[in-house]
């Protein structure tokens, strides 16, 4: 009872009040920030998901899905240094010496793992500017390869040998993509100096003809070939060049496929034409 006749004294009262304010408002800035975080995240999330109703492909909402936990991720690490100065504060800790020291421990940080840093700011813009996407044939960073994975930290591929290449974004400075809108199948064929050029030109023209005209390998092919002729003189050979406009990674398959109608129709022209792959 004489404990609590203390505690209850106004004057011990008045001593307690300014700590249970500062807990108060501790509080107060707590539940803020968990509301501003969740609301943040459901805000983000909603405008992912009517973006990706949107999505062209299946690649693009899975593009807006990577950016959105980005964005999530960001969010939460603003409210939450925030809300930690602001509670800092509270306690009556002046924040300058520690944003001081976090400057200093920022930077030295930031000089040990700035390729660390790069890979991430090349990985965020890699995925909002769409310069690739998990499904394409891509040529970055010094590799080839099909993409299975993009992150904001590496892109996953895997060559035609069954090779899988972890490529780290900040190595990628420039991205060959060959699976977009269209390809071109460029066929190279060389006959000898003997035969005539006119009637090689006509015979690749009719194949490719045939090609587009087939059940199974028209859908894939866009436009009619387009022969450009004598690409140059080799030394036992006139090379001739075409090529045939196709659906993205199609190029190869339609090559191969040219090339193996081609011979086939040389040999039945009995002639002594020779391909050159």
């Amino acid at each position: 009872m004489e404990t609590i006749r203390e505690f209850l004294d106004p004057a011990a009262l008045n001593a307690w009040m300014p700590m249970l304010r500062t807990g108060v408002r501790v509080l107060v800035i707590f539940l803020i920030a968990w509301v501003l975080i969740r609301v943040s995240h459901r805000m983000i999330k909603s405008f992912r998901l009517f973006i990706s109703a949107r999505a062209a492909t299946a690649d693009d909402a899975n593009r807006f899905a990577t950016l959105g936990r980005v964005f999530r991720y960001i969010a939460s690490v603003v409210i939450t240094l925030i809300a930690g100065m602001l509670i800092l504060s509270e306690f009556g800790i002046s924040i300058a010496p520690i944003l001081g020291a976090a400057g200093v421990v920022g930077l030295a940080v930031g000089f040990g793992a700035q390729s660390l840093i790069k890979d991430y700011f090349n990985g965020f813009f890699l995925l909002l500017e769409d310069q690739i996407h998990q499904g394409d044939v891509v040529d970055a960073g010094g590799k080839a390869g099909f993409v299975e994975d993009v992150t904001l930290r590496y892109i996953r591929m895997r060559d035609y040998e069954g090779n899988v290449h972890f490529v780290p974004n900040g190595q990628v400075t420039t991205v060959t993509n060959m699976s977009r809108e269209f390809a071109q199948s460029l066929i190279d064929v060389g006959v000898a100096y003997r035969e005539n050029v006119d009637e090689a030109l006509a015979i690749m023209r009719r194949v490719g003809g045939e090609m587009r005209a087939c059940e199974n390998y028209g859908p894939r092919i866009l436009d009619d070939i387009e022969i450009v002729g004598v690409e140059n003189w080799a030394d036992s050979a006139v090379t001739l060049r075409c090529r045939i406009k196709v659906l993205p990674l199609e190029q190869w398959s339609v090559r191969r496929e040219y090339l193996r109608r081609l011979k086939y129709a040389f040999d039945a022209e009995e002639s002594r034409f020779l391909i050159l792959t």
